[in-house]
């Protein structure tokens, strides 16, 4: 496992952001295993694939051995609201601004759907996902006592409004440019395949 992990890490060259294909399913249901410990399963992540109120992203990348997904993001469109549901990336590459990409983008598909806010749950420990999502501008909104079932532990609720107006526009032309110079610092370079 490490050397193929080695062999990607090595290889790595186009980051690929496009929306998930079926044929994709089975390999996102094993990460989502890998990093939620399989919070949604082949018939969830296929009704998300087939709702036109769901927006699923992934994050892919050609290696020796094919396709390998780094991560994924969805949103859920409720009325004018963009319901951030999961934001995922194989532990191995986390911190190396694939998340900012995905969030990115999960929020420039946000504002072209006339979507006025986005809104997510968060575990309160969960330090990364919260200084991610206030470096793009979320704020608490307040608390879920109890949220995660499986441990009790709280969720933060987090709100970013505005996504329609202008310097909402303006701030994502800025953090594009920060997420491309990160990826492009660590030799990647991002491609939007849609």
């Amino acid at each position: 496992m490490r050397e193929f992990l080695y062999e990607i890490q090595m290889t790595l060259h186009e980051l690929r952001l496009q929306p998930l294909e079926a044929e994709q399913l089975e390999a996102v249901v094993a990460l989502d295993r890998l990093c939620l410990g399989g919070l949604w399963t082949l018939q969830g992540y296929q009704r998300e694939l087939e709702s036109p109120n769901s927006e699923l992203l992934c994050l892919t990348t050609q290696t020796g051995q094919g396709e390998a997904i780094l991560g994924v993001g969805c949103f859920w469109a409720i009325l004018e609201e963009a319901h951030i549901t999961l934001l995922l990336v194989r532990p191995e590459f986390q911190g190396r601004g694939l998340g900012q990409a995905l969030l990115l983008a999960l929020l420039k598909n946000a504002v072209g759907r006339q979507l006025e806010r986005a809104t997510l749950e968060v575990r309160v420990s969960n330090e990364a996902a919260l200084s991610l999502y206030r470096k793009f501008g979320f704020q608490v909104a307040g608390k879920r006592k109890g949220y995660y079932q499986e441990s009790g532990e709280d969720a933060l609720i987090l709100w970013l409004g505005g996504l329609q107006r202008e310097d909402f526009r303006k701030s994502l032309v800025g953090w594009q440019s920060g997420v491309e110079e990160k990826l492009r610092d660590r030799g990647w370079r991002a491609v939007r395949a849609y």
